[in-house]
């Protein structure tokens, strides 16, 4: 059976949890608290020795990091990827863009403004981190005013990532009020099959 090393309040972990669950896959889920530095003990080390979560160890004992390498992995094979060859390039060109542009600064000021409570030596940070932010969630709004999910009209692991971190942005300080077709996306994607919330324990 597949097993995921996660924490539950992460968004990179959710995206697998979400993409595993709506594949109907079984999995061990191994909660790995980042608060407590459960992902710098030598035993996960020695699984992934780059400290991170999440961390996929498949049927095989392999071990897979990197959120989006493992939604790429999981998905193969699956209609969650698309088959043409333009559409997978594309896929990965949201990936990316959500691991470079997007994830690092609405999952960023989400953890400073949640987790660390928005102290005064980080107030800088977490401006720039806002104003590059928006500017990610802009791409995102331009681009979906003519398709409902990022690939035109399939829902791909580019929307489970994209999903992620956009449906709690207001926890990072975001307001998404003047995102009409985001929102209308976000709807979507809670609608579809076998959606679970990120602290989901099922």
């Amino acid at each position: 059976m597949l097993k995921v090393y996660g924490f539950n309040e992460s968004g990179n972990c959710y995206k697998v949890k979400l993409l595993l669950k709506q594949l109907c896959r079984q999995f061990e889920w191994v909660n790995i608290d980042i608060l407590k530095k459960e992902n710098r003990t030598p035993d996960f080390l020695a699984k992934n020795p780059h400290g991170k979560v999440p961390l996929l160890e498949t049927e095989t004992g392999t071990f897979l990091w990197e959120s989006n390498a493992i939604l790429y992995y999981l998905s193969e094979g699956t209609d969650f990827l698309p088959k043409n060859r333009l559409e997978r390039a594309q896929t990965l060109q949201w990936l990316f863009f959500e691991q470079y542009s997007h994830a690092p600064n609405l999952g960023v000021a989400r953890y400073i403004t949640r987790y660390l409570g928005t102290p005064s030596e980080y107030q800088q940070t977490l401006t720039a981190k806002r104003e590059l932010g928006y500017v990610a969630l802009d791409i995102m709004e331009k681009h979906l005013t003519t398709r409902h999910f990022f690939l035109g009209d399939r829902y791909t692991i580019a929307d489970i990532a994209l999903y992620a971190y956009t449906h709690v942005a207001d926890e990072g300080g975001f307001d998404l009020t003047n995102y009409r077709f985001i929102k209308t996306w976000l709807e979507l994607v809670r609608t579809q099959a076998n959606h679970i919330t990120m602290n989901s324990l099922e």
